[in-house]
């Protein structure tokens, strides 16, 4: 398999294995929308990792196979590979994406389907697909833009270039730079906290987060209105609250 979903301590990696670059072919594309999927499902995993492993995070797609593809095939393919990406935008759980290396295009793309990036610093990450005469079809042209700006999204995607981790981060692409050998034990780290936090809470605030960037304020406001009330009906928040009127707060242990 060119990725696999391993699970420690309530977080679940899932792991792209697909040497020497991590190009994204359909099968590995297919592969993300499974183990999203499953990531979802199982309740042993409270947060996810997305990582590429030591050298590289994902360089893009397998252009060797694309270009094999006209304009039939692309327009049947082009659903799936929305798909599989959103699938891991989707999942209703912390989701840290670990970059290492190179993440371009595709690999890029998926790395926007995270709540949070950490970089290495010595990664690289682009949108080239305008190279090649395209433009990013898994989402590039619409997650970036949502994260950095519409004008600073069209600079990298008119252009084409990369970006070095310490430009990625003053343009607000990843959240974090550290040293290459310290990416997945702080991405971990940061999924493990999360993972021992409200599941459903955080399942909320996730999702009120992310639909009211959709859509219009008064429809975000309403998301964030039922949720609240909602969360009122967990035993997390008399846990919480309990554990903060008695020991004050930060000390609770959830459920």
């Amino acid at each position: 398999m060119t990725v696999h979903l391993e699970v420690a301590e309530g977080v679940g990696t899932i792991r792209l294995d697909r040497p020497p670059m991590n190009a994204l072919d359909v099968a590995t594309q297919d592969r993300i929308r499974e183990l999203a999927e499953e990531a979802t499902r199982r309740e042993d995993v409270r947060a996810v990792v997305l990582y590429g492993g030591e050298k590289v995070f994902a360089a893009g797609a397998d252009i060797k196979e694309m270009q094999r593809m006209d304009h039939a095939a692309m327009v049947l393919r082009s659903r799936a590979l929305q798909d599989s990406f959103s699938a891991v935008a989707r999942i209703p759980k912390p989701v840290v994406a670990a970059v290492t290396g190179y993440a371009l295009g595709g690999g890029c793309e998926l790395a926007l389907c995270a709540d949070f990036r950490i970089a290495a610093e010595n990664a690289k990450l682009g949108q080239p697909e305008i190279l090649l005469g395209l433009i990013p079809g898994a989402g590039g042209t619409q997650r970036l833009a949502r994260l950095i700006g519409a004008s600073k999204a069209k600079d990298l995607i008119f252009t084409g270039r990369m970006v070095k981790a310490d430009e990625a981060l003053t343009l607000g692409l990843v959240d974090r730079v550290v040293p290459a050998e310290d990416v997945y034990t702080e991405a971990h780290a940061w999924a493990a906290k999360l993972a021992q936090g409200p599941a459903i809470a955080l399942r909320a605030a996730k999702e009120a987060i992310d639909t009211g960037l959709e859509t219009d304020i008064e429809t975000g406001l309403a998301v964030e209105r039922n949720w609240f009330a909602g969360l009122f009906a967990t035993e997390d928040r008399e846990r919480g609250m309990r554990s903060f009127v008695e020991e004050g707060p930060g000390k609770a242990k959830f459920v």
